[in-house]
């Protein structure tokens, strides 16, 4: 928690630094960048950079860690601090890389804030920091462990893979079965984590995104899904996703980082709902296939929402899971619904049509938009916040992440 001197001085001064996130974000990637280009290179995504998506998320998430800290100052944010950590470990973000983010994150709050910027000011902000920072590498130093790792230093949390199979799932989607090159079994994982693939581009960079899982755990192989981002007029086409499209085959070999991500089935009996829209279909099918698997007979309402009914990326999976299910039943909306599926509903996902059983347990994939108004519905009707659940990729992370401690 905060000191009693450092609460008051972030509480009056946090709106001043919230409304100046923007202009601090950008002096802070320049500086950063200028002096460690290795790190736009191989860690940051410069898609993201590219179209701003991420000149806020770094310093927004202090900002935001640091209103949680004042809301709750009895209760440290562990369900924002999780969810950056486990994705923070996919990367093999190092504790040397936070020393780097703290020296040019603060000369970007001394340049933009000028003289509002105190001794006390930046004492304050400084513990703020390094509160969120050092629980940060607590987290991710017992992740490498658990992985069978002491640290990412040596570069262990990555292995190199085999590409079995490739399948064509969807106009822009496509599959990729993968196995060890090294012989040995894939290590098992959590339904609903996620792996991240390091491609080697053209240009010598090595970017990173990452992938869920959406195989059963205990597999001697692991299956990931991509989807082709397609760019627009401020963003670029998805780098990675566009390489792995044009050039992975069946024989070539990935660089592959070892399972991440806290957003995993829970245990138990009791009813779930397992909703899902575009690719957020895919940790919905490691959680089916893990059921399936172990022949659950929990009762399990799945809900899908896409663009048509080609765009559905295993769609005929889906269905075949659910039925495997005693007790499962599969909700579907698509826009476009071509006259295919006749049974699916036609637009958005409308969970009002939707009886759910009482004390369900929700996991949300998808969208940010999808999962805000899923979430909204759910509590609406009276299921706890504590009981929904959902991941987000991107730079927008730690907004889902520090609204789901609300």
């Amino acid at each position: 928690m905060l000191s009693q001197q450092s609460t008051p001085v972030v509480r009056e001064t946090l709106p001043v630094v919230g409304a100046a996130i923007g202009e601090i974000a950008e002096v802070f990637y320049a500086g950063m960048f200028d002096a460690h280009p290795e790190l736009l290179r191989d860690l940051f995504n410069r898609g993201n950079q590219a179209n701003g998506e991420q000149q806020k998320a770094l310093a927004g998430s202090i900002a935001a860690f640091a209103g949680l800290l004042l809301a709750h100052p009895d209760v440290r944010p562990d369900t924002m601090l999780a969810r950056i950590a486990n994705r923070h470990a996919s990367l093999g973000v190092t504790s040397d890389q936070y020393e780097i983010v703290h020296k040019y994150l603060f000369a970007a709050i001394g340049e933009v804030l000028g003289d509002a910027v105190t001794t006390e000011v930046a004492a304050a902000w400084d513990e703020v920091y390094w509160l969120m920072a050092n629980a940060l590498i607590a987290i991710e130093t017992r992740l490498y462990a658990q992985a069978g790792q002491a640290d990412a230093a040596d570069g262990g949390t990555w292995q190199r893979m085999t590409i079995v199979e490739r399948q064509e799932d969807s106009p822009d989607v496509v599959s990729f079965t993968l196995r060890r090159a090294d012989g040995r079994p894939c290590a098992s994982f959590r339904p609903g984590q996620y792996v991240s693939v390091q491609a080697e581009l053209p240009d010598g960079a090595r970017q990173i995104r990452q992938y869920s899982l959406s195989g059963a755990p205990g597999r001697p192989e692991w299956r990931i899904s991509v989807k082709r981002v397609a760019g627009g007029a401020v963003q670029p086409d998805g780098e990675v996703s566009s390489w792995l499209h044009e050039n992975a085959r069946a024989g070539d070999t990935l660089t592959v980082s070892a399972p991440f991500g806290d957003l995993t089935l829970s245990p138990g009996d009791g009813p779930l709902l397992l909703a899902s829209a575009g690719i957020g279909a895919t940790p919905v099918l490691s959680m089916l296939n893990h059921l399936a698997a172990g022949g659950s007979s929990r009762p399990v309402t799945v809900v899908h929402a896409d663009r048509t009914p080609d765009d559905h990326a295993h769609r005929e999976e889906l269905k075949h899971l659910v039925r495997a299910l005693p007790d499962a039943r599969l909700h579907l909306w698509y826009e476009e619904p071509d006259g295919q599926e006749a049974e699916a509903a036609t637009g958005l996902a409308d969970l009002d049509a939707v009886e759910l059983p009482e004390s369900v347990t929700a996991y949300l994939c998808g969208p940010l938009p999808f999962m805000r108004s899923l979430r909204g519905d759910l509590l609406r009707r009276g299921v706890p916040a504590q009981d929904i659940h959902y991941e987000v990729f991107g730079p927008d992370l730690w907004l889902a992440a520090s609204s789901a401690t609300e």
